[in-house]
């Protein structure tokens, strides 16, 4: 009883709060400027995978492999999947002419688990050209590593008489860490777009009367692994490209009759309703009421996309009423201002 009675008591305490609350959450749905702009002028895209261990690390590559399981082709596999991937969501955006995986390139140097050196720019311009593609997307690593945990436990099988019976087993698990590194060459400009890193984790484990039994538990391994690589690389095509998020801003809701009846109509989506309530209180005899009237028509010329408005409707807020939550209001309209810009930059042609 004592325990539900503080239950109760902490309910109760909650809503109360939410009761009391000055404001209100509203999201609105906004679109971010892409993370890897690629420029305007390019139509056509290659891509080249140059992951694969070069003769000299070929040693340290082939014990690597045995050290942690790894199928002779896995690597390999792997980073035709990643490049599939970028390929795949780069075409899906309907923004590029031509998407090209350039294959035989035997005069890059290829690299194992860390980035090479950057291609030189002779050769990246002689692959655009004979290729015809503006600008090369380049796999510059692709690694798998496994590490082993092994154990000996106590396994259940059935015998003759269908009854359990313990007998010594084997349990492993494998940990496998998945490494990739791209960069984008802009032969025209010459320069390095981008130079990015990812890292993922696959964890199996796997058990059996012997090792090999133990092992065949885990066999999926491979095929998680190639999944996860055509995300990584899907995944770097999406920075590309401009997202579109969620964001949260609270309003006012108390200090006045048109406050309330405001937030009501907010609520039932009539946004333009709520300002117009808001617009009436921004000469309420009461400064702090003001002020959220202010802070308030801020929130609603963000909602239409007037973002200068906005910014002096918060401003104002600030300077005049000392709303302190519209200082920092303010702030997040700039940065909003500034991705804006660079938003109409790269959707311009």
């Amino acid at each position: 009883m004592k325990s539900l009675a503080y239950k109760v008591l902490l309910t109760s305490a909650f809503f109360s709060i939410m009761a009391c609350s000055s404001t209100n959450r509203m999201t609105m749905g906004i679109t971010q400027p892409a993370e890897v702009p690629i420029p305007n002028d390019v139509l056509n895209i290659g891509i080249v995978n140059r992951s694969s261990a070069s003769e000299k690390n070929k040693v340290v590559d082939n014990i690597d492999k045995i050290l942690s399981l790894e199928g002779l082709n896995l690597d390999k596999e792997g980073a035709q999947n990643a490049v599939t991937g970028l390929k795949y969501e780069l075409e899906r955006s309907n923004r590029f002419d031509a998407v090209k995986v350039i294959e035989n390139q035997k005069d890059i140097e290829k690299g194992l688990s860390i980035f090479p050196s950057e291609i030189s720019w002779e050769i990246v311009d002689r692959i655009c050209k004979e290729n015809d593609v503006d600008v090369l997307f380049s796999l510059e690593f692709y690694d798998t590593d496994t590490a082993v945990d092994y154990e000996l436990i106590t396994v259940k099988i059935p015998n003759n008489l269908g009854i359990d019976a313990n007998v010594p087993g084997h349990r492993i698990k494998l940990n496998t860490a998945i490494k990739n590194g791209w960069r984008i060459y802009d032969p025209s400009n010459r320069t390095i777009i981008d130079e990015f890193v990812s890292n993922d984790r696959i964890f199996s484990s796997g058990e059996g009367i012997n090792p090999a039994k133990a092992l065949e538990a885990v066999i999926g391994r491979k095929e998680a692994v190639l999944s996860v690589s055509s995300k990584l690389g899907a995944n770097y095509a999406l920075f590309t490209r401009p997202e579109k998020i969620r964001i949260a801003r609270d309003y006012f809701i108390k200090g006045s009759n048109n406050l309330e009846v405001a937030d009501r109509r907010a609520k039932a989506g009539d946004w333009d309703g709520a300002a117009d309530l808001w617009n009436t209180d921004l000469n309420n005899a009461k400064s702090k009421v003001a002020g959220r009237a202010y802070y308030n028509m801020a929130i609603s010329n963000e909602i239409n996309g007037n973002l200068n408005k906005a910014i002096e409707y918060a401003s104002k807020a600030y300077t005049d009423y000392e709303n302190k939550d519209a200082l920092r209001y303010v702030n997040m309209l700039k940065r909003r201002v500034v991705n804006q810009q660079e938003l109409n930059r790269q959707l311009a042609k």
